[in-house]
């Protein structure tokens, strides 16, 4: 996870500075450093200066700082997170920052952000074009058995067996529309299930988005009804010595030389179909033996055997087949067109969210989310298609936060410049100064209660 998150971030903060770097050239403007990471305990200029690795080319020192949390430019003539303002003190010179009109200083702030934009829309468009989509039918699931309610389906209303047939009045291809975000996070969101032939309507709390802050709690939601059918066998199950001691045992599945293919039948008796039912009857409560019923090829088995201590049978149910989901392909136009769309969809997401957060319906605790909650998201194992879809979804991330109109971030500096354009008149040096220190200390308190959240929800 650590790595993951290390490399999606150095690639998007290179990007971004590099957005600077480069427009700050085209207008002749000197870069005297150019850095991957602070080389100071940030936002201390001057606290444990030193850096990883560093050369000279040009007028130009670029490096790799020890500090992990972001990097930046060092722009002549110009006040920024290095703080540097002895060079303020002298006469502007033509290849400084502060010499510049203030329509190319204004395209120099925003150079990171457009980068970052691009970044994004071409990392979209790539997974759109070379990898399509993949996913689970919604009349698939709804033409065998529906979908399973877990424990946070259940709190607003679903029922197992229950079948989503619409969003938002809306007809929907793809299950996994049924957690989108912009669904979640909606006005009056709400599912159309069909429920013993009748149309149930379900409504989405405007607090909901809340418990999707980690796979964990999206899993326990709504899953496909799945077939009681072994995929997996556990050779090993918990065993339950006493009260205070559980041990691991073999499997009643390995006891009884269950194989993948085969299908129950009954359990205890019992009619079963799904792999809820056998769990529903099987945690009904301790029993001394259990007994069930599976269909092997066209032979019927039955088996019966001690379950004292016991909580499972031992084994995973069979996974969709790749003839079960859809696939779509497209072609370079399409890819161009839904990958863009789909990268700004990110930012309209985070409207959406930072609207819920300011009304009241959402909780802005629990919906931050900082370096511990971003590297959970990227997952323990490294895969590459999510790695990439993570850091396009940063990167606009990064970007929207990056405008935000807060001092000591671009955003902050676009609004003293257009300030400047509309007036005529720039902010004097002491107002942009203290605004900047200013904004450095909200950046710093929000770091430190980014970590604080991280940490207590990994502990609640």
């Amino acid at each position: 996870m650590t790595a993951q998150l290390l490399l999606s971030l150095s690639i998007l903060i290179a990007v971004h500075e590099w957005g600077h770097y480069i427009t700050a050239r085209m207008f002749n403007i000197r870069v005297e450093k150019f850095y991957l990471f602070f080389d100071f305990l940030f936002p201390m200029a001057n606290v444990l200066n030193f850096s990883l690795f560093k050369y000279k080319k040009g007028d130009t020192e670029f490096g790799i700082g020890w500090f992990p949390l972001g990097g930046y430019v060092k722009i002549a003539g110009m006040v920024d997170e290095s703080m540097d303002k002895e060079q303020m003190k002298q006469a502007p010179q033509p290849w400084e920052f502060r010499a510049k009109p203030a329509w190319q200083r204004l395209i120099v702030m925003l150079g990171g952000i457009i980068v970052n934009v691009i970044t994004g829309v071409l990392i979209f468009v790539g997974l759109t074009y070379f990898l399509g989509d993949t996913y689970i039918p919604k009349d698939f699931i709804n033409n065998n058995g529906g979908i399973q309610a877990l424990e946070l389906g259940e709190q607003i209303g679903f029922k197992t067996g229950d079948k989503i047939v619409k969003i938002n009045g809306n007809d929907f291809a793809d299950f996994q529309e049924v957690i989108k975000p912009d669904v979640l996070l909606s006005q009056d969101s709400y599912y159309t299930v069909l429920r013993d032939g009748q149309e149930v309507r379900i409504d989405i709390p405007s607090n909901f988005i809340e418990n999707f802050n980690s796979k964990e709690a999206a899993s326990n939601f709504l899953i496909p009804r799945i077939p009681a059918v072994v995929g997996r066998i556990s050779k090993v199950a918990p065993y339950k010595v006493n009260d205070s001691t559980t041990v691991e045992k073999e499997s009643i599945s390995n006891k009884v030389g269950l194989k993948p293919g085969d299908k129950f039948l009954e359990v205890d008796g019992k009619p079963v179909t799904y792999q809820d039912e056998v769990m529903s009857i099987v945690k009904a409560g301790p029993r001394d033996s259990i007994s069930f019923k599976i269909q092997r090829d066209a032979s019927i088995l039955t088996f019966t055997e001690s379950f004292k201590g016991y909580d499972v049978i031992g084994f995973l149910p069979q996974a969709l087949d790749k003839d079960q989901l859809a696939y779509v392909n497209y072609g370079i136009g399409e890819s161009i067109g839904l990958g863009t769309e789909r990268a700004f969809g990110v930012i309209f997401l985070q409207l959406k969210a930072f609207k819920k957060i300011f009304s009241g319906d959402i909780s802005f605790q629990k919906s931050l989310a900082g370096p511990i909650g971003m590297a959970q998201a990227f997952g323990t194992d490294w895969d590459w298609e999510r790695f990439w879809r993570m850091t396009g979804l940063l990167s606009m991330v990064l970007a929207f936060m990056n405008l935000l109109p807060i001092p000591a971030l671009d955003g902050g500096y676009v609004v003293f410049l257009l300030y400047e354009m509309v007036s005529g008149r720039e902010p004097s040096e002491k107002f942009f100064e203290t605004a900047l220190k200013i904004g450095m200390a909200m950046l710093l308190v929000l770091m430190v209660f980014v970590f604080y959240n991280d940490i207590a929800k990994l502990f609640s």
